[in-house]
């Protein structure tokens, strides 16, 4: 173990929340001195990779290079975070180094728990089975899509946290028109096999969604969770989780969403509550126990959905009560749970969910946000991704 390397603002994640944060905190009239600690040397906008799987857009324009988000004047260290020692101030890298910090910001996003379905590990991009929740297999769900001839097409939502709790369901709503275009939607049975017990959590959209699901002839098992593949047999195996029993779903395309979950070494740290979550206030984002650790994002306990757009309330928040830390005042900036979940209900089609901690609808636009829209389609293919690259990473939006 080599000396620690001492820090003012240490950020552990390079992500939407880490960057993000980043950037407010160098914008600074007089900028601290900030480090994150990210390993991975690019950069992805996950919440397109829903029409990337869809054959809509190609991949590689939802990735670019880390270097170009690193904030101006903050250092860049390319390892990764081994363990958090926040009595002493301190985390460990993999390549030996204790880092020691006056602030530290834990954005960690979330974790895929791939191993904890039974019979998943490499058979995604076999057998029909498909996910579009990692940049290296997003593309199975296209060729799933193509080569589908007859058949159940089976659409997932695990029983934990997700990111964008919607993102299961709006490719399903793609994949059904991807099928009628193709003349192939008559030979499908489309269902979506949820743990949850209704198709979205807020009432008002949940109404709209409903709609779309008869419209669109879909079949709901809700209260299903996936818990194993026999991709030979091209059949997924459900726990029912009222009742406890196993229920066998034959398929010609599988789309999984993992299971997930906040980062290991989050869990087995002190900073973690009794679910694993970085544990937080939920309106000042401050740590419950060490004063000077904040936590935003996917691996935070911040009861909302996992969003970038939550984020992107989050961040300024978390700058303005850090700063108010900083400099002996007392924190004044609240969270207030918002999230947004723009669901592609369709080609060309989107309900834009807003809403905050309470369930509340909380919409931007003059319009009612649960009708579906061509605009909210556009905003979501074209204007958020550049909202995302050129406001919210660098601090501006």
């Amino acid at each position: 173990m080599t000396a620690a390397e001492q820090h003012q603002i240490l950020i552990v994640g390079g992500g939407s929340g880490g960057v993000s944060v980043a950037a407010r905190l160098r914008n600074l009239p007089n900028p601290p001195d900030v480090t994150i600690i990210e390993p991975s040397e690019h950069h992805y906008y996950q919440p397109l990779w829903t029409l990337v799987g869809a054959g809509l857009f190609d991949k590689e324009v939802t990735r670019r290079p880390q270097s170009d988000y690193i904030p101006d004047g903050a250092k860049w260290l390319k390892t990764r975070v081994t363990g958090f020692d926040p009595e002493q101030n301190a985390v460990l890298t993999e390549d030996g180094r204790r880092h020691t910090y006056q602030y530290l910001v834990v954005a960690l996003g979330m974790q895929l728990d791939w191993h904890k379905i039974d019979g998943l590990a490499g058979n995604i991009g076999k057998n029909g089975i498909c996910s579009n929740y990692a940049y290296e297999t997003v593309d199975t769900t296209r060729t799933a899509l193509n080569n589908f001839k007859s058949g159940n097409a089976v659409f997932t939502f695990p029983a934990t946290p997700v990111k964008c709790a919607g993102a299961p369901q709006k490719i399903m709503y793609l994949a059904d028109d991807v099928l009628r275009r193709a003349g192939k939607r008559d030979r499908a049975r489309v269902i979506y096999a949820a743990s949850g017990p209704a198709i979205f959590g807020v009432q008002k959209y949940a109404r709209s969604l409903a709609k779309v699901v008869e419209r669109k002839n879909i079949d709901t098992m809700y209260r299903h969770n996936l818990i194993a593949v026999d991709a030979s047999k091209k059949q997924a195996i459900f726990k029912q989780l009222d009742r406890g029993e196993e229920v066998a779903v034959p398929f010609e395309l599988l789309h999984v969403t993992p299971p997930q979950s906040a980062p290991d070494v989050v869990k087995q740290s002190r900073l973690a509550n009794a679910e694993g979550w970085v544990d937080v206030h939920k309106h000042t984002l401050q740590h419950a126990r060490y004063s000077n650790v904040f936590g935003l994002g996917d691996s935070s306990s911040l009861p909302t959905s996992r969003t970038g757009a939550a984020i992107r309330k989050q961040a300024p928040v978390l700058v303005a009560n850090l700063q108010a830390l900083r400099e002996g005042r007392v924190m004044t900036a609240s969270y207030d749970g918002y999230a947004s979940c723009p669901l592609v209900t369709g080609i060309g089609k989107l309900i834009l969910a807003e809403f905050d901690y309470d369930g509340k609808p909380v919409e931007s636009f003059p319009f009612d946000q649960s009708q579906e829209r061509f605009s909210m389609y556009m905003l979501k293919a074209y204007a958020l991704p550049e909202l995302y690259w050129n406001g919210m990473l660098r601090g501006r939006a």
